[in-house]
């Protein structure tokens, strides 16, 4: 079983940034593929970004804005925002994935999620 509690997310104006975080429990963290994805109001979950050993992943409207990282020491995964617009509204959800198989970008890929937490960006 692996536990996610997210933070970070709060009320920013256009053109801000935030960085989110997201600490795992687990004894191998290291080897989890760590996702981020958000949904606002009225919309389906949708990808935002991932990182594993492989390398990292962006949803197409991310373009770069919203680099993830990890620190394997602090069982956390970041994700940086930045260039906030009120588009980007939503709760961000963080999520594991144990299983070693590559795909990444689809919500059923992860096991664990954690609680999200609002990111509200105002014009």
């Amino acid at each position: 079983q692996v536990q996610l509690v997210e933070s970070g997310g709060g009320l920013v104006q256009a053109g801000g940034s935030l960085r989110l975080s997201c600490v795992a429990s687990g004894r191998t963290f290291s080897s989890y593929a760590m996702g981020w994805f958000r949904q606002a109001p009225g919309k389906d979950r949708e990808f935002v970004a991932a990182i594993r050993w492989t390398g990292s992943y962006y949803a197409d409207s991310i373009k770069g804005r919203f680099p993830i990282s990890r620190d394997n020491a602090k069982n956390t995964v970041y994700l940086q925002m930045g260039s906030l617009t009120p588009d980007d509204t939503a709760v961000y959800y963080c999520a594991a994935k144990t299983s070693p198989s590559y795909t990444v970008r689809r919500l059923a890929d992860y096991e664990y999620w954690g609680q999200g937490t609002q990111v509200t960006v105002s014009s």
